[in-house]
């Protein structure tokens, strides 16, 4: 996994607090540096274990994360919302019941092929809607809403999330991502090194710019 100088990649899924924490974490680490940093996005499945062969996840399957840990994910959360000014985001118990992203990273996948100069809007829109407005990102409807937001087409988006190639390409890419060692969001690589978590700033200063950086 090799970024160039001014590129960083990170792999998140929609549903992850950490992820939209850890947004917020690079983009004031990027609003801080004097020439830009591009991010290149690549999905992962959280719900990867509990998914059918359909697609569809299967909220029966014990996936070990029992009341002890999700309470660590509220005490971590709330830290880091304090630590990152985002204050505004919604608590996990107040998000709409069993969200799946799984669509909205296809649409994602699909924006980012094809409307390159637009992804990082529809990105950040998918993010807010469902951390900051509590909006289901699983909807279509959403998903479309989210795309005219952003001067995108909504009927363009329904399209891809009907395109069996596009729904084949997005699993693949989850199956590309553990190949690479990525087994938890986010995670950040820069030049063959990684940073998992959401991270400060100068972390990841560190990890684009080296021991330099502090």
């Amino acid at each position: 996994m090799s970024e160039t100088a001014d590129r960083i990649t990170m792999y998140s899924d929609y549903v992850c607090p950490f992820c939209y924490l850890g947004r917020q974490s690079l983009e004031e680490y990027r609003a801080s540096r004097e020439t830009d940093l591009a991010v290149d996005w690549h999905p992962f499945d959280l719900r990867s274990q509990k998914r059918g062969p359909d697609g569809e996840i299967d909220h029966s399957v014990d996936d070990g994360k029992d009341d002890d840990y999700f309470e660590q994910v509220r005490e971590n959360v709330a830290r880091l919302k304090e630590q990152y000014d985002a204050t505004d985001m919604l608590d996990l118990d107040d998000l709409p019941d069993e969200v799946d992203s799984l669509d909205a990273q296809i649409a994602s996948l699909y924006v980012k092929a094809e409307h390159p100069d637009r992804w990082a809007d529809f990105d950040e829109a998918i993010f807010e809607a469902l951390w900051i407005e509590g909006r289901d990102i699983g909807d279509a409807d959403v998903l479309a809403d989210l795309a005219e937001a952003v001067d995108l087409d909504g009927a363009e988006i329904r399209r891809a999330l009907d395109d069996e190639d596009l729904r084949e390409r997005i699993h693949e890419q989850f199956g590309e991502a553990h190949q690479r060692g990525v087994t938890g969001v986010p995670t950040f690589v820069h030049d063959q090194h990684a940073a998992r978590g959401a991270v400060p700033p100068e972390q990841l200063a560190r990890l684009v710019e080296g021991p330099s950086a502090d």
